[in-house]
């Protein structure tokens, strides 16, 4: 009975009603099979939809959501919806030392930033302790997990997810407590509960992406399932990322855990434990790690490695979304540019590589360039609303009564942008009159000495057009260079510098248009004392 007394020191209310039997798993060693999960799964994991797929993304809110976990949702998001399935979002938060909450709403807006719409959810780990406690119970009960007195750090294990893929698989020794066979050194404090790993068989599987592997049970150490209660916590005695995870994936019937392949060494245990509590397991597919450009695994040294910093600096959603799709999946053919209709019509898990993908800083500016020059007008306007309304430079009218005027000049800006910032940054003199001159372009293109005579002849021809057009405007400069002898390109360039006040812009008369006349005439002659200015001091 002292097991059972220990067991309910541990559950409190969830005492156990039967004793822990720790002979009768697994009896017959040497006429045991292995462990196996096959059962043609290539044809079960690309011909499901039949099977009401169910998938999950599971962060914990110890950190930020990154590139990698976004990825991940990003996939188990595809595949559900290629599939015609359930998409469910769960918060893995009973890590209650490293658990920052107020992180779990910016892992929320992350998801919906990128356009990843849960169908269930969030369920958080945090209000389903009984559960684990019950499954832990069971365990105990079927001889298939023994209490470990031992202090956590003597034999750590049964949290990690610390196998690279592809890296050398060695034999490990395992040491063992003397708790498996009932035999604390110790019960002074209050035990965990650890699996018994069935010695002597293999577990096998086979991965979606990974295909065949194996493991010598022998290899795998009797991982912790519930950690000993701690006072500092809550005297809760919680659960491990593998217990949490099976009997989640087990309540919530999850068909697919697509997850990222540094995992790959979690599921062997995982099926274990599917074994032990008579459930059948999941397809299991392990999608490549995503490694900087020198190579190394993705971190903060390789630049922002967080979704919010992207889009912080102004990326588009779907921009992000494209990029991230095709780290580490294909679609078959050489077409990169796929919106989010042709993402989930093409997504396969059969696409998806063995080979780890490199984040590209630079090819995700070409795709945020691509998108910003592409996108249909109406779609393009609200992320530029937002970041003027960002800026401080929005006008409520741009939205009602001189929308066409806003979308015009977001469509003759697009093609020279590269981030969202762009619109209020280097075309900022397109959305209000606080802007300044650039001191390389006045440098550049206003120190001709004929300059202050010239733009103040052409601002009184161009407040005299009758008719504002572009071929107006530009035979007026021209004309006008023509009679003073000098080259169209002064003209051009000396004028773009006192409209925007940069030295690269669109092309003038369209830049000249969508100011408006009254806007032009006005700022020609706010520059031209700068331009006096200039030319005598160059």
């Amino acid at each position: 009975m002292g097991s059972t007394r220990a067991v309910s020191k541990v559950f409190g209310p969830l005492a156990f009603a039967a004793r822990i039997s720790y002979h009768n798993f697994f009896r017959n060693r040497t006429n045991r099979p292995a462990v196996t999960h096959s059962e043609s799964l290539q044809a079960r994991a690309e011909d499901s939809r039949g099977e009401n797929v169910r998938v999950r993304f599971a962060p914990s809110p110890t950190g930020y959501l990154h590139v990698g976990g976004a990825r991940t949702a990003l996939f188990n998001w595809l595949f559900a919806r290629t599939q015609r399935g359930r998409f469910i979002l769960r918060i893995e938060d009973t890590d209650l030392e490293r658990n920052r909450p107020e992180l779990v709403e910016g892992i929320l807006d992350g998801l919906r930033w990128l356009g990843l719409d849960w169908d269930e959810g969030p369920l958080y780990q945090s209000q389903r302790l009984a559960g684990y406690a019950a499954a832990a119970e069971k365990l105990l009960s079927i001889g298939a997990a023994y209490l470990c007195y031992c202090p956590p750090e003597k034999y750590a294990g049964g949290d990690s997810a610390d196998e690279a893929v592809g890296a050398k698989s060695e034999i490990r020794r395992i040491v063992r407590c003397s708790c498996r066979e009932g035999k604390p050194s110790t019960a002074e404090q209050s035990p965990a509960v650890r699996f018994r790993v069935p010695l002597g068989a293999t577990t096998r599987f086979d991965d979606a992406v990974f295909g065949s592997r194996e493991i010598q049970n022998d290899e795998i150490e009797d991982f912790v399932l519930l950690r000993s209660a701690r006072p500092a916590i809550g005297g809760a005695a919680l659960p491990t990322y593998q217990l949490g995870a099976v009997v989640d994936d087990m309540d919530m019937r999850i068909t697919h855990v697509i997850r990222g392949a540094d995992h790959i060494s979690n599921t062997p245990k995982q099926l274990l434990l599917y074994r032990a509590l008579g459930a059948v397991p999941p397809i299991f597919a392990h999608v490549p790690l995503i490694l900087g450009p020198d190579r190394t695994r993705l971190s903060k040294r390789h630049g922002a490695t967080s979704v919010s910093s992207y889009r912080d600096e102004g990326f588009l959603p779907e921009a992000f979304r494209n990029f991230l799709a095709l780290l580490g999946w294909s679609s078959g053919d050489d077409t990169e540019m796929l919106r989010t209709s042709e993402l989930i019509q093409r997504f396969s898990l059969s696409g998806v590589s063995r080979t780890n993908a490199v984040f590209d800083r630079a090819k995700l500016e070409w795709f945020n360039q691509q998108y910003l020059q592409k996108l249909p007008i109406d779609e393009l306007l609200p992320a530029v609303q937002a970041e003027l309304e960002r800026a401080g430079l929005w006008r409520p009218e741009w939205a009602t009564s001189q929308r066409d005027w806003f979308a015009r000049s977001v469509d003759l800006l697009r093609p020279r942008t590269r981030l969202l910032p762009d619109f209020s940054h280097w075309a900022r003199a397109f959305f209000t009159e606080d802007f300044d001159y650039d001191l390389a372009a006045r440098e550049k293109f206003w120190k001709d000495e004929r300059l202050p005579d010239l733009l103040a002849r052409l601002t009184d021809e161009l407040a005299a057009l009758p008719d504002w057009t572009h071929d107006a405007c530009d035979r007026a400069l021209r004309q006008l260079a023509e009679k003073a002898a000098v080259k169209a390109a002064l003209l051009i360039n000396a004028t773009r510098v006192a409209l925007v006040g940069q030295p690269v812009a669109p092309p003038l008369f369209d830049t000249m248009l969508v100011l408006g006349k009254e806007r032009v005439v006005a700022r020609m002659r706010r520059a031209l004392p700068v331009v006096s200015a200039r030319s005598v001091a160059g």
